[in-house]
């Protein structure tokens, strides 16, 4: 029992200590909030995980609301997308909220707050009123229509609902305390004017909540008891909770609000102002490009969402924040990747191989075995030739020991078949190898039970046959960005860090089996990574992405530097 509680972490700890102080567990209620305006990343892959895992622990239910206060931004394709990527996490939400249901609702709690004396509206612009805030060791200074009397800012607030007033004419403020040591708790904006379409409601308002004032009462009204927000939303608790203050009733719920620390991950930018300038300026293609930290561009890449479940329940969550590295969550796509994807082979970079003693216009169907991590995933037939490519960096004319590829007078098993010797090879005009001439053993046959498939050679090659071979475009993702921090240089711009070589588009020639491959479906293509096929593909030009490479080649790198 012991072990279980220090298994906890903080925010466990929280609600353990709640239930033990009077909340019932029927109490307890989560939510994951995100904003529609922008696609999600894998910072809020975190906290998904992070509610909706806690909703599985206290079989508890977790809403999905779109906190959509903001029509300039907010856009339906973001809520779509948005859903889709919470689901291919593999979570289903209880109720699927939208703050914009509850904007006549928190209308009418502003007029309460305004006959009470608590809100007013500000004439002045924004400028003027950032003027007046001061700083965090002087007080502010009052607006000079603080005092107004409750009927005017009736009035002035009915008509900014009802369009009669220019943006930045008027905004409502709560009247709290302008020497508060807290800045924000100095008069903040509750609500400003926007002749802007809402996404759901049109042009029903023109006046629209800020966040302070719509989220503690979404979550009072949805009945949330554990708000979790990151860090930077400490300094807003103070305010969260004076909001509640005013309108709970004793008979309900009251929420609080929890932070945790944000967990950045190197060699990536998650500001989705600075996404948003990746995609139009044109460094990638889209949203869901497959080198975006966006949830819809790893999945796009091949990443599996057990794998990203793993890599957030592996970094857990803390209190301060800090820079995790990339290659862990490389990590666990590869461990995933390496159980459930079958083996197929492919050639990126190819050399033509002549069996110069395998009979012209002859083929055989070799067995080879679909995942050996995985006994249930059987075996397939792939067809084998006297003329195969292979990769260019498996041949040397000359080599030394510890090369245990194919060189001249040498030896290697080719994948699932035969042992072959390399006799010759042609070059062209600049002396750059063309082909390669072999023999093979015919005794040799891999599984054949033969003496000869018994003989031990040290390199063991995969191929495919030049009769058979499906091109392909291959798409070789790497890093967006070659420095960990590309953001944290105050001298220089984020986008000076991005990753020239971070997408190379070659031909590959694949194994025939590859032909009924369909988008999403995943690979492991033998020696050379993890691939799968991109949503360009089409049954004339097959397209496929190279997840991650078997092995962190960029730790090697690092390594030398």
């Amino acid at each position: 029992m012991a072990e279980d509680v220090k298994s906890l972490n903080f925010i466990e700890h929280i609600i353990e200590e709640d239930l033990r102080s009077g909340y019932s567990k029927n109490d307890l209620r989560f939510r994951f909030p995100p904003e529609p305006n922008g696609y999600l990343h894998v910072g809020h892959a975190s906290s998904i995980c992070l509610n909706f895992g806690l909703g599985l622990k206290y079989n508890a239910p977790v809403n999905l609301r779109f906190d959509d206060t903001n029509p300039a931004k907010e856009e339906k394709e973001y809520v779509e997308a948005i859903k889709a990527d919470v689901s291919w996490l593999g979570f289903k939400w209880d109720t699927e909220c939208y703050a914009s249901d509850y904007f006549q609702q928190l209308y009418d709690w502003a007029v309460q707050l305004i006959k009470e004396g608590k809100a007013y509206v500000d004439s002045q612009s924004s400028e003027e009123i950032a003027n007046q805030k001061g700083t965090p060791t002087e007080p502010g200074k009052a607006s000079p229509f603080r005092d107004r009397s409750v009927e005017e800012n009736l009035r002035l607030f009915e008509g900014m609902k009802n369009g009669e007033f220019k943006e930045g004419e008027h905004v409502l403020r709560a009247k709290i305390d302008m020497a508060s040591s807290n800045m924000l708790m100095r008069d903040p904006v509750m609500y400003r004017i926007l002749h802007k379409a809402h996404h759901r409601t049109n042009t029903d308002w023109c006046i629209y909540p800020m966040y302070d004032w719509t989220h503690g009462e979404s979550d009072y009204i949805e009945q949330i008891s554990h708000s979790l927000c990151t860090l930077e939303f400490l300094p807003h608790r103070e305010l969260y909770d004076w909001f509640l203050d005013q309108l709970v009733s004793k008979d309900k719920l009251r929420p609080k609000q929890r932070e945790f620390a944000r967990r950045n991950l190197s060699h990536t930018v998650v500001s989705k102002r600075k996404l948003l300038q990746l995609v139009t300026s044109g460094v990638v293609a889209g949203w869901d490009d497959p080198r975006m930290p966006t949830i819809s561009g790893m999945r796009r890449r091949g990443f599996t969402p057990e794998s990203i479940r793993n890599f957030a329940d592996t970094i857990g969550i803390a209190k301060r924040e800090n820079v995790v590295d990339v290659s862990l969550l490389e990590f666990h796509v590869r461990e995933h990747l390496n159980k459930i994807a079958p083996r197929v082979m492919a050639v990126l970079n190819p050399l033509k191989l002549v069996i110069t003693n395998y009979e012209e216009g002859k083929e055989e169907w070799l067995d080879a075995e679909n995942n050996p991590e995985d006994e249930s995933a059987g075996f397939r037939k792939v067809p084998f030739s006297r003329e195969l490519y292979i990769e260019k960096e498996d041949f040397r004319e000359e080599a030394n020991r510890k090369f245990f590829r194919l060189k001249l007078d040498g030896e290697v098993r080719l994948k699932n078949g035969y042992i072959i010797k390399a006799e010759s090879c042609t070059k062209d005009a600049n002396g750059n190898v063309i082909e390669v001439q072999c023999t093979y053993d015919p005794k040799s046959k891999s599984g054949s039970g033969t003496e000869e498939s018994l003989r031990k050679v040290k390199g063991t090659l995969h191929w495919v046959s030049i009769p058979h071979a499906v091109t392909a475009e291959v798409r070789l993702y790497d890093r967006l960005f070659n420095d960990p921090t590309p953001d944290a240089h105050k001298d220089r711009d984020f986008m000076d860090f991005v990753n020239p070589d971070s997408l190379e588009k070659i031909t590959g020639y694949l194994e025939p089996s590859l032909r009924e491959a369909k988008a999403g479906d995943q690979f492991q293509f033998q020696r050379m990574g993890y691939f799968n096929v991109d949503k360009d593909s089409t049954e004339d030009h097959m397209v496929f992405n190279r997840t991650v490479t078997l092995r962190d080649t960029w730790a090697k790198l690092e390594q030398k530097d």
